[in-house]
């Protein structure tokens, strides 16, 4: 007899995710749900605004990649007006991208990823000095991992135990029977969590060097950017550099060898393996290193095969809304879509609880519409979008930076190319494009010094702007949880319309009028459970994608109208 799991809200995510499954005898997921259940409004409040206001507005789309949409928000202006930023403004961004790469890929893993991997109750029980052994089978000068300071780690978090709470370690289910890390190993991870907190605080300051504040930066304009001041600046520059190669350095000594040690640990673990889900991949070129030159390769794989390498046609893209809390169901191109509410609410139903016991709930109507994200399509197929699909193509275009860390980690961690369509491999993929920044980054900042040098200090372009005239334009990027597009019309010298299709989108699709599912829901299907009443696994593979729901939703009633109300009880955790 099948039965139904809910998990909602999915937690340590960026937005309200939703996911239900129906599971078989067996425990084995035959039907799976991936629902956004709150929404937020931006293409709509852009609407009739001066272009120059857009990247202002669009950054809010999320409080985590800020600069991401802020960003598209300013180029997909530029292409619809034909102005080309100065070079110190293009390699200028790509400093600002370092930024916001080196402080989302290890807050992931660490934060928010990482407990499904790591088992914080089992690392109270570890030895501090074989941990710190331990420690040195994965990278030759190990980040915070000697003896002394393990034994630290594991006292501050075994306070958190005596007092009868794990504060920010709570809610999560230690003691299941897929995790994988000796005591010692989730010793050594526990340790890099911690720094990583205090890590992401030098990225964060990275970024306000040119950014002016982090997050939501203010430093981007239509043409260039204003932080001509610190551009100029030596110290300032130099600044920049020491706080990167200070994050760098942990990407290399903590966030490289833990993916080491978790993949060698899951290198044989059913449930992170062989879930590819969607195998149609699509990335696009990103940090701009010089005039010519970019870090990241534009393609796409479809089926799987990397044999052959793609390019995009932007004019295959669309939105459905089939099964969308959206009124108009077709499949529109982002130049013309719309995004007029329609929810239609839940059901009853029922559904597996906590206790492993059926108990009645509102559950999706899954013949219906049940999200309000919609169902983006590229010439009618899903496309996984992330640092997965970024590191296959780049690594089958045989991008010599992507090469060279893909290969060496498949080496350190005993596993097959193939192990990176996976749970696992999203995971390592991630942590693989952080180290290739780490890497490279600083490329950008030593081409920028030199055209300055050269006696080139402009930083902006002229923004010129006919208001008889239309025009329409995109930004199409890379960001840190996959592909990213803003598409704007302008009429009349201010904005006519605007669609921002992001990785999330794409990722966490519902299904299409054909019944074709998203990465999401794909990847989820003949997935095992060990405990319906702890679905570990589910949340582990969904993670691995880092979800950002509050950009995959961005929609508003303009009249005001209360489209739903939600009541969030404190007292009840």
């Amino acid at each position: 007899m099948s039965q139904r799991i809910v998990i909602d809200p999915i937690t340590r995510i960026e937005g309200h995710l939703r996911i239900e499954v129906v599971v078989d005898d067996e425990n084995v997921v035959r039907e799976a749900y991936s629902s956004s259940t709150l929404w937020r409004g931006l293409e709509t409040i852009v609407k009739n605004r001066d272009p120059r206001d857009a990247g202002f507005f669009m950054q809010r789309i999320c409080g985590v990649c800020t600069f991401s949409h802020y960003k598209a928000g300013i180029v997909a202006v530029e292409n619809a007006l034909g102005i080309t930023p100065p070079l110190n403004a293009l390699l200028t961004r790509t400093l600002m991208a370092n930024a916001l790469f080196l402080h989302d890929h290890p807050v992931h893993f660490y934060q928010l990823h990482g407990l499904d991997f790591v088992d914080v109750v089992s690392a109270l029980s570890a030895d501090p000095k074989k941990a710190s052994e331990e420690a040195f089978k994965y990278c030759d000068t190990p980040y915070a991992c000697g003896a002394d300071k393990l034994k630290e780690v594991q006292d501050r978090v075994g306070a958190f135990v005596k007092k009868g709470a794990l504060g920010p370690f709570a809610n999560a289910y230690f003691g299941h029977p897929t995790y994988k890390l000796s005591p010692e190993q989730n010793l050594i991870a526990l340790s890099h969590y911690l720094e990583c907190l205090r890590i992401q605080r030098t990225a964060a300051q990275m970024m306000a060097i040119f950014g002016a504040k982090q997050p939501h930066p203010q430093s981007l304009t239509v043409g260039g950017v204003t932080c001509v001041m610190d551009i100029l600046s030596p110290a300032r520059l130099g600044e920049y550099m020491s706080k990167f190669k200070e994050v760098a350095d942990f990407v290399n000594r903590a966030y490289y060898p833990d993916l080491v040690m978790v993949a060698k640990a899951y290198g044989n673990e059913p449930s992170v393996l062989n879930d590819i889900g969607v195998a149609n991949l699509w990335t696009h070129q990103e940090f701009q290193l010089s005039k010519n030159e970019w870090l990241f390769q534009s393609g796409m794989i479809m089926n799987g095969d990397i044999s052959k390498v793609l390019e995009l046609d932007e004019n295959k893209i669309t939105e459905e809304a089939t099964h969308a809390w959206y009124k108009n169901d077709a499949a529109l191109h982002p130049y013309d879509g719309e995004q007029e509410p329609n929810y239609t609410g839940l059901q009853d139903g029922q559904s597996i609880d906590a206790h492993g016991k059926e108990a009645h709930t509102k559950v999706l109507d899954t013949q219906g519409k049940y999200t309000w994200i919609k169902a983006p399509r590229y010439d009618g197929k899903p496309l996984q979008v992330g640092p997965l699909a970024n590191i296959v193509v780049n690594y089958a275009k045989k991008n010599e930076r992507v090469v060279k860390v893909v290969d060496q980690f498949l080496k350190d961690a005993g596993l097959p190319l193939e192990a990176v369509f996976s749970t696992l491999g999203r995971t390592a993929c991630r942590m693989i494009e952080a180290k290739v920044v780490a890497d490279n980054g600083l490329i950008a900042l030593e081409n920028l010094i030199a055209n300055i040098k050269s006696g080139d200090t402009q930083t902006c372009a002229k923004y010129v702007i006919d208001n008889s005239k239309e025009y329409k334009g995109r930004y199409i990027g890379h960001v840190p949880r996959g592909a990213l597009s803003h598409w704007c019309r302008i009429e009349k010298g201010v904005i006519k319309n605007w669609q921002a299709v992001v990785p999330s989108t794409w990722n966490a699709t519902p299904k299409d009028k054909d019944g074709a599912m998203g990465a999401y829901e794909s990847c989820l299907i003949g997935l095992k459970l060990a405990d319906l009443s702890k679905p570990l696994e589910i949340i582990r593979r969904i993670h691995s994608f880092d979800p950002c729901i509050a950009c995959a939703v961005h929609v508003m009633d303009a009249k005001g109208a209360e489209l739903g109300c939600y009541r969030v009880d404190p007292s009840k955790g």
